[in-house]
């Protein structure tokens, strides 16, 4: 009679051949929140800083208050943008009509309008380099990248050249974004920050 332990059942996903598909995302079972489908692989996230939270809320909170009525604010929603590919934006900006249901989990990338991302460490090479191609690939028009510079945010901006299908900054913004596109916009980013150091 053996004694040999018995080998565990692996507890991690693994990955079909060719690799996991957007469809894929609403159907394994107990997936960590956030989780993100990029070239047919699983990304999970690290757990989020308070810089982190705090400028999602702040983006999300400000675009909702200036966004025409036509379009829609929401915060970590996963959008589609192909196969292998379904990325999660921290705030997303998108065409109204694209927000069918309470039920539904993304949305199409052609409805995208502008997409926000706020870097955290573990995501600087996605942030900076792998989904910024994936974005102007799939004709998001506007990318914020969001950097923590020594506990103040940074905004890096920009906009969809349509000659060439890439990203060419529209500006680097601190303290003040003043910006006409998407939408006309005057924010100030010195508001990211704990709240006790908002009257000093």
């Amino acid at each position: 009679m053996s004694i040999d332990p018995k080998a565990s059942t692996p507890t991690w996903p693994m990955p079909p051949e060719g690799g996991y598909t957007a469809d894929d995302l609403d159907r394994l079972p107990n997936l960590p929140p956030h989780t993100e489908l990029i070239d047919g692989s699983l990304v999970f996230v690290s757990p989020q800083t308070v810089f982190h939270t705090r400028a999602i809320d702040f983006f999300n909170w400000q675009l909702q208050s200036l966004a025409p009525a036509q379009f829609e604010v929401v915060r970590e929603f996963t959008i589609d943008i192909d196969r292998q590919n379904r990325p999660e934006p921290d705030v997303v900006v998108v065409r109204e009509d694209v927000v069918e249901d309470p039920d539904q989990t993304r949305f199409p990338a052609e409805a995208v309008l502008l997409a926000i991302e706020v870097v955290s460490p573990e995501s600087v090479s996605r942030d900076r380099e792998t989904k910024p191609m994936k974005y102007a690939r799939a004709k998001i028009q506007h990318y914020w990248r969001v950097e923590n510079e020594n506990g103040k945010a940074v905004v890096h901006a920009f906009e969809l050249e349509p000659t060439t299908g890439t990203y060419t900054s529209v500006g680097i913004f601190r303290e003040r974004m003043k910006v006409d596109a998407p939408f006309p916009a005057d924010l100030d980013l010195t508001a990211i920050k704990p709240r006790r150091g908002r009257s000093e």
